[in-house]
């Protein structure tokens, strides 16, 4: 078993000094010669919003609301891994393991993680509650930054395994999106015999040949998503695939360009009509900043990327045989048809369009996210 010790998230004065005069002395670009933010974030929308973080966001109060959930830290497997592990006091409760991605972190399931562990007190049953776990995956946020190659996703798989065994959770369901989509099938696909179902809001699933000619519109609109990606999208995900420590000497040094380089995917990939805001309130994406400022882990979050890019998911095992259940938001990147998924999941008893939300449907939309949580492993019982 594992022995947790109790964590507290903590900024110095020091540190919060230095981000103040940072921010105050940053050397800004000349503007974008376009009106949008089709060459990135704009100047004088990230101007603004800097002005917001260093006059008015207070981050002494948001730090003491993230500390409201229970903090913990343990090594596995030779790594120091921060998580929060939030028990119910329901009996019918069962474990749930919750992944996030880049660029996320534990802050986007903070107004889920209530909604699971206590379903009555915002109109559920008590049968539906969860343990939840929420690890920060190495190398993010208070999780240790691995020191040697290997810690790809299936490791981070195996990893995460080990963490909820080492809790004392025999069984567990796991979910997860981006990266801890593809960590959550890693670990659906181990099937080392404690994870029981899976459930994703992402499904990393490759089109056939023979869909280039479909005329069915799922797969039409999935594969014109795949090629604007490609085409206009996929930048960031070459550069950290291939150079992280390259790119990671700027974002270390300059908080408004680790702003910048998190929020143009918050525009880019949520349900927001254009402006991040419309999705997610703006201290609420500062929390999530911050999270990656002050554990300098721009670099350390990006090696993932240099780790397990390009790399088969599911290896030589074959589709995941485990219940799989898929929640299908419609501002997510690629909204992969269901046989695209069937290709990576064999087993799919969940399959659901939701109404609203997109690439951080955590985040974006916490009730819709808890419901479908319950939804799928509520029918595991």
């Amino acid at each position: 078993m594992l022995q947790p010790t109790p964590f507290q998230i903590h900024a110095t004065d020091a540190d919060l000094a230095d981000l103040r005069d940072r921010l105050t002395r940053t050397r800004w670009p000349d503007p974008q010669v376009v009106t949008d933010w089709s060459q990135g974030t704009p100047l004088a929308y990230l101007q603004e919003f800097t002005a917001h973080w260093a006059r008015n966001y207070d981050w002494r109060a948001r730090e003491r609301a993230l500390n409201a959930l229970p903090h913990w830290r343990a090594e596995v497997e030779g790594l120091g891994l921060h998580f929060v592990h939030a028990r119910s006091a329901h009996p019918e409760a069962r474990p749930l393991l919750l992944l996030h991605g880049w660029p996320g972190s534990f802050v986007e399931f903070r107004r889920v993680i209530p909604r699971l562990v206590d379903p009555v007190a915002h109109g559920g049953r008590a049968e539906d509650a969860f343990h939840v776990v929420v690890p920060s995956l190495p190398g993010f946020g208070f999780s240790d930054k691995p020191r040697s190659p290997g810690f790809g996703a299936h490791r981070i798989a195996a990893q995460m395994d080990a963490l909820m065994r080492g809790l004392g959770y025999g069984h567990y369901g796991v979910q997860g999106g981006d990266w801890g989509s593809v960590i959550a099938t890693c670990i659906a696909a181990q099937n080392l015999g404690a994870c029981t179902a899976v459930h994703v809001n992402m499904v990393r699933a490759m089109p056939g040949p023979e869909d280039s000619q479909s005329t069915d519109p799922a797969t039409r609109r999935a594969l014109q998503q795949a090629q604007a990606y490609q085409d206009w999208d996929s930048g960031y995900a070459k550069q950290q695939a291939t150079r992280p420590q390259t790119l990671g000497y700027a974002l270390a040094d300059s908080p408004v360009g680790q702003a910048a380089w998190i929020l143009e995917k918050f525009w880019r990939w949520s349900d927001c009509d254009g402006l991040p805001e419309n999705a997610i309130a703006r201290d609420e994406l500062l929390d999530n900043i911050m999270i990656y400022w002050l554990s300098n882990s721009a670099t350390s979050s990006a090696r993932l990327y240099w780790e397990s890019f390009g790399k088969p998911i599911l290896d030589d095992t074959g589709p995941v045989t485990l219940p799989a259940g898929v929640s299908v938001f419609p501002a997510e990147i690629i909204q992969s048809p269901r046989h695209w998924a069937d290709k990576s999941f064999s087993n799919i008893t969940y399959w659901n369009n939701c109404e609203r939300g997109g690439h951080f449907a955590a985040f974006e939309q916490p009730e819709i996210f808890a419901r479908e949580i319950t939804a799928f492993f509520g029918a595991q019982c």
